[in-house]
């Protein structure tokens, strides 16, 4: 499958663009998604795998836990649609 392609198919769901909202201020820890999308914490793994084999996010474990933030080079097709994605006015979305 193209990239591009595989890069679109993961923006096309309405929690991996709540993810990505997260991340546009940095780093963020799985448990902090879990309370925002307020699915469990296998789904919403899944929903970061699929944002991950996209290229999309990348993922560093510290300990027990996981930590995503968003790639550093994106195709310019990816990076205009994150740059539309809002942040609440606390500067992330994420609440905890």
């Amino acid at each position: 499958m193209d990239l591009l392609e595989k890069q679109l198919k993961a923006l096309a769901d309405k929690n991996r663009l709540t993810l990505l909202a997260c991340m546009k201020n940095g780093e963020v820890c799985v448990c902090e998604f879990v309370e925002v999308l307020g699915i469990s914490q296998p789904a919403v793994s899944q929903q970061l795998k699929k944002l991950k084999d996209a290229g999309i996010i990348l993922e560093r474990k510290e300990g027990t836990w996981k930590y995503y933030r968003i790639a550093d080079q994106l195709s310019p097709v990816v990076e205009a649609v994150i740059n539309e994605l809002k942040t609440n006015e606390g500067g992330n979305t994420c609440s905890c």
